[in-house]
């Protein structure tokens, strides 16, 4: 399999690492890969750690890996807010980092439903009734609905987080109002960020991950081969049934395993 592609994107969470422990033998995968001269990319839906946090942790793993090798959907967004709403007052279901990278991008928080221009949701692990109050009547008030991530959960050490999915639906139902963009698997917004940054050809790159609804869907989405990997999120169809991977492997380590 490393020998058939020539490039490979690789999802972070749940099949990289989970938690704060590396799947095991990933970073011999990784390492191997980029051993053969292979371009890889790893990407991630998570808002939590900044791109410097992924790098800082995946070397302290033994990783082999470039900070511009990674992706998440906090740059992607960024990008987009930095072009088209610069200057604009923004409210986030999120947590205080990736509060502070919005505000880099040119934009100011509000908390005042009556001001604010967008609500953006992503994982909140202190999202309480208070936050989504001010995000559903910033909502009615005509702010516009974004989205960093669309993830229903979040592989922890011990299981599995709620995560922006969960809080989109809730909104949703709340306010009537759908959600109008988002920026993370499986979005065009982030397909265009890995196209700029893979330089090889699509048709010749293999993408894993262990999420259906996101890293296979963007696989399939835009012509790219997949391998869905099992050491992340539980399976769950949610129907997504017609979703399917090129490959099923357990774990990244089957790259290494199926290499002949």
């Amino acid at each position: 399999m490393i020998e058939k592609y020539e490039g490979f994107i690789f999802d972070l969470d749940g099949t990289i690492y989970r938690g704060e422990k590396l799947i095991p033998n990933a970073d011999r995968t990784v390492n191997h890969i980029k051993a053969y001269g292979k371009r890889t990319i790893f990407i991630s839906n998570k808002t939590t750690g900044s791109v410097d946090d992924y790098h800082n942790f995946l070397i302290s793993k033994g990783v082999t890996i470039e900070a511009d090798e990674i992706i998440n959907s906090t740059v992607v967004i960024k990008n987009y807010l930095s072009d088209h709403f610069k200057g604009k007052k923004f409210f986030a279901i999120g947590e205080e980092l990736f509060i502070k990278e919005i505000e880099s991008a040119g934009l100011s928080f509000s908390s005042d439903p009556s001001e604010i221009d967008i609500l953006i949701v992503t994982l909140d692990r202190t999202l309480n009734y208070e936050k989504l109050e001010i995000a559903a009547r910033a909502l009615e008030n005509g702010a516009k609905f974004f989205a960093a991530n669309i993830d229903d959960t979040c592989p922890v050490d011990d299981g599995e987080v709620l995560d922006a999915g969960s809080t989109i639906s809730a909104l949703e139902k709340r306010t009537h109002k759908k959600l109008e963009l988002h920026f993370g698997k499986p979005s065009r917004f982030m397909f265009e960020e890995i196209k700029k940054r893979i330089k090889v050809d699509l048709k010749k790159t293999l993408l894993i991950g262990d999420r259906l609804e996101t890293d296979i869907a963007l696989g399939n989405n835009f012509g790219i081969d997949s391998a869905l990997v099992s050491t992340g999120v539980k399976y769950y169809s949610n129907g997504a049934d017609h979703i399917k991977p090129t490959y099923y492997l357990k774990s990244v380590f089957d790259l290494l395993n199926n290499e002949s």
